[in-house]
């Protein structure tokens, strides 16, 4: 199957972007590295009228350091951040993330934005986002608003993004004193849709354990420094609160035991 016809057109900075959206409203799809909507748009899954293609928006393209985070642009490709040298100082969780994420060649030209503003449940970007407690900068022609991964993904491929608005920006903390971080995830190849992917954070004071593939967004829970029984009741609970569903890839079942398996190498790694 063929897309349904519609209308490009490339856009020159940020500026221009949301105006367009502004005219166009819910006809209008933003276009950066099109490794997700490409996809979409084959199988009809998206009819929009017109493509806005964000990829040479040079306002939209950078990745720094600012108030404490890692601030990625709407244009910037994933590989452009994989491949930052202070990556593994700045935010762990990332470098650890990134080699389980598709292919190089897709992570080439997909842009950290777009995987986020898709909201797949078992991508890893928005997991990992939503392990740090990122934030989402949306921009509109009226302005922009900030909210909290937490806030921002709100189903399987759905978030609070409105008509008109783009996902101008996403911030990753950087790696808090003291905090050890983990990452794993299980697919039927690497570079597959993960069954489950599980990120850890650990504190003196915490753990953290957040969970993708399972429920339909990335979902993050925290506990105590708990331990031994009291971590394995903890664990097959949360398992059980993800409400975890049967595909031709891996029955429920199979998903909890994961949880609660993986999540504890996970949480032993990250503590020692």
């Amino acid at each position: 199957m063929k897309p349904a016809a519609f209308d490009y057109i490339r856009a020159d900075s940020a500026q221009e972007t949301v105006a367009l959206l502004a005219r166009h409203g819910e006809d209008a799809k933003i276009l950066a590295g099109g490794q997700s909507l490409m996809a979409m748009l084959n199988i009809r899954l998206a009819q929009p009228a017109m493509l806005v293609d964000i990829s040479r928006c040079q306002d939209l393209d950078y990745v720094r350091v600012e108030d404490g985070k890692l601030a990625v642009g709407a244009a910037a490709t994933q590989a452009s951040v994989e491949t930052r040298s202070s990556l593994a100082a700045e935010v762990p969780l990332l470098g650890m993330a990134f080699p389980w994420i598709s292919h190089f060649q897709i992570r080439n030209r997909g842009t950290v934005c777009g995987s986020v503003a898709h909201a797949d449940p078992s991508a890893e970007l928005p997991l990992c986002l939503t392990a740090l407690q990122g934030e989402v900068v949306l921009r509109s022609q009226s302005g922009r608003r900030v909210l909290k991964a937490d806030e921002f993904f709100q189903g399987m491929l759905m978030t609070a993004l409105r008509p008109g608005e783009i996902v101008e920006e996403v911030r990753f903390p950087l790696q808090q004193q003291g905090a050890r971080y983990a990452f794993r995830e299980v697919s039927m190849r690497h570079g597959d849709f993960a069954i489950v992917a599980l990120a850890a954070v650990v504190t003196d004071g915490a753990i953290e354990l957040t969970a993708g593939g399972v429920a339909d967004r990335p979902i993050r829970k925290r506990w105590g420094r708990i331990s031994g029984g009291d971590l394995d009741t903890a664990l097959n609970d949360f398992a059980w609160e993800l409400e975890a569903q049967s595909d031709a890839h891996a029955s429920a079942e199979y998903r909890r035991h994961l949880v609660r398996q993986l999540g504890r190498q996970l949480i032993v790694k990250a503590s020692t």
